[in-house]
């Protein structure tokens, strides 16, 4: 997903190429793979431009949870039931292959040493650097990289990785060392799937007797893996903390060299953010990407502040913004029209909780390609309607038409026409306001029971105000973020956030939250419920794409559909990341330019107050 599931492991992000030049002919072995064009470092570089080489290793960093992780039940994050203890993909776990942040879609060997992609990109082949160990001593062989792929891939698994792994038809162990990977079909992204698999030993699992444990019943037994980091300390709910290895294998090798540089990192789990807040100005832990505009113009004050122990900072990036919003659970009856969930939103007023609760500070996502030469515009091409032509009669006409432009109540616009065109599609759908009452014909009054926490409920409160002008019946019910997870693992559920992750490289991402298939497996990202063939064939036309031009012609065509279905209300995204941070950390100088703020705070800065060693001449691009 490099940082967390979107950086370390393969549901990470990685890029969209820009360059037309396609591989040579013949398969050629190579230190990294660009989708499209060259790799910006030649082999036998010294170490990646945004990190620093000379930064010294030791020190602490005390990190907070983030997102749903307000505590843990286990150490395997790859299984479906439980919570897994937050930075083990980012601390424990590595790749064949990492991305680099400072490029559209490049991978560059981790555990891997060689990459060598065949012409016609049906397969690819990774040697193993022979240096590579894993945390008990043993070398990590092709067998170990074959059992990952299979235990990963297999029922005992959390099915996320078994859809994400589909496209890959076998690993073939060719010696010690050495390994291929062949795909089900042609794919200029397959690589980086292949190259993005988490490895771990063998080993785990087994017990002192010999005997075995199954995958799914791996709890709070300590990985076996290559990554620097080691666990010393595990407290169910609470918190976890790392050390770095001094054995650790790769420091040394141009895409480490400079990273990881903490001697321990802990992670302190709060139940609530305003414990976590104030946990934070207490100085409990040392950084936290805050996302909550009414906390950072708010909360982040006082003596700490003005005497500079805690800073607080922007620091920009140009990650393509994730698909973010709301859905509804299409697999229920009310929600299953287009004209329902287009109603639906048009009672959002964007701009007013914008302006009210968030200062303005966010805009608006408009595609699922926003802010990228992705994104549709306008009307179709000639390319377009090519892909769009034969599925015409199982799609809206509207999808042969401009490009959707979201309501707003900016003048001329108003919440009032938008509510009047909510009950207008309503209505074109069967459901008709009656005794104050949204009603279908049978007379059943339309509802949506919303979950969450109070923070969710406040945000949202203004839209549900709206739907009940409407005559919609909106239930509220509190809940905690483990029983949310819980649910929506089985699709028991109305209305729901949701995020796609951050991608550079988006088809994968896209096709995990879209495919048919997936739509009834418990488990899996397509918590929707979308089964749609056109979408289906319009993914692989994106995952296939030999040139940058027939991505973006694939990603148009996609961006109409999706966006005219209405599957997901639009919200916001940032365009700097809000730090708060303790002023003894440091960073390098030069910022990438694709990154995630957790994982470039633990991969690349270092503890201050540590001895920097004196400065050593590195070759450089």
């Amino acid at each position: 997903m490099t940082p967390s599931l979107r950086y370390v492991f393969p549901v990470l992000a990685a890029a969209i190429g820009t360059a037309l030049l396609l591989l040579p002919l013949q398969a050629q072995a190579a230190h990294a793979y660009a989708q499209f064009g060259e790799p910006k470092y030649p082999s036998g570089f010294s170490h990646f431009a945004y990190a620093n080489p000379d930064a010294p290793k030791g020190g602490t960093l005390n990190l907070s949870n983030t997102g749903i992780n307000s505590s843990f039940d286990k150490l395997n994050p790859f299984s479906l039931r439980g919570r897994a203890a937050p930075g083990l993909l980012e601390l424990m776990f590595e790749t064949l292959t990492v991305y680099s942040l400072d490029e559209r879609n490049t991978q560059y060997g981790l555990l891997a040493d060689d990459i060598e992609v065949a012409p016609d990109f049906t397969w690819v082949r990774f040697r193993l650097d022979p240096r590579a160990r894993f945390s008990n001593g043993d070398p990590v062989t092709a067998a170990d990289v074959k059992h990952s792929f299979d235990t990963l891939s297999g029922p005992l698994a959390s099915p996320n990785f078994a859809a994400y792994f589909a496209e890959i038809k076998d690993v073939v162990v060719l010696d010690a060392q050495t390994l291929r990977f062949d795909f089900t079909r042609p794919g200029r992204d397959l690589p980086f799937v292949a190259g993005s698999l988490p490895v771990f030993s063998q080993k785990w699992g087994v017990q002192a007797d010999g005997t075995r444990l199954t995958f799914d019943k791996l709890r709070m037994q300590p990985p076996i893996a290559s990554g620097p980091y080691v666990i010393t300390k595990a407290v169910e709910g609470r918190d976890v903390s790392y050390a770095r290895r001094a054995d650790y294998w790769g420091t040394d090798i141009p895409v480490r060299r400079g990273t990881l540089n903490f001697g321990e990192v802990t992670y302190k789990l709060y139940k609530d953010r305003d414990t976590q807040v104030s946990a934070l100005r207490g100085g409990n832990y040392d950084v936290f990407n805050e996302l909550q505009m009414r906390y950072w113009c708010c909360q982040y004050i006082g003596k700490r502040f003005d005497d500079g122990d805690l800073v607080k900072k922007l620091f920009p990036h140009q990650n393509p913004p994730a698909m973010t919003g709301h859905a509804f659970n299409i697999r229920k009856e009310r929600f299953s029209d287009p004209r329902v969930r287009e109603a639906l939103l048009n009672a959002l007023d964007f701009e007013w909780i914008n302006q009210k609760i968030f200062d303005n500070y966010f805009e608006r996502l408009y595609s699922y390609f926003s802010n990228t030469t992705l994104a549709a515009q306008g009307l179709p091409s000639e390319a377009e309607l090519a892909l769009l032509e034969p599925w015409r009669d199982q799609l809206p006409a509207a999808v042969f038409g401009p490009m959707v432009k979201l309501p707003n109540t900016l003048p001329p616009s108003s919440l009032r026409n938008n509510l009047v065109r909510s009950l207008e599609l309503f209505a074109e759908a069967g459901w008709h306001n009656r005794d104050g009452a949204l009603r279908n014909a049978a007379g059943e009054p339309f509802v949506i029971e919303v979950s969450g926490g109070r923070g969710d409920n406040m945000l949202l409160d203004p839209y549900y105000l709206n739907l009940r002008k409407l005559g919609i019946q909106v239930v509220q019910k509190l809940s905690d973020p483990t029983t949310n997870y819980s649910r929506m693992k089985d699709f028991d559920y109305d209305f729901s956030p949701i995020a796609l992750r951050e991608s550079r490289m988006p088809g994968p991402e896209l096709w995990r939250a879209f495919n048919s298939k997936d739509a009834d497996v418990p488990g899996s990202n397509n918590i929707i419920g979308v089964k749609s063939p056109a979408i289906d064939a319009l993914l692989l036309k994106l995952l296939d794409a030999g040139s940058q031009e027939e991505l973006e012609t694939a990603a148009h065509a996609l961006d109409r559909v999706l966006m005219h279905g209405y599957y997901i209300q639009p919200w916001r995204y940032l365009t700097n990341h809000h730090l708060i941070y303790n002023q003894r950390l440091r960073y390098p100088a030069q910022l990438p330019l694709y990154y995630g703020a957790n994982e470039w705070v633990i991969g690349y800065w270092w503890d201050g107050n540590v001895e920097q060693p004196p400065a050593v001449a590195h070759n450089q691009p």
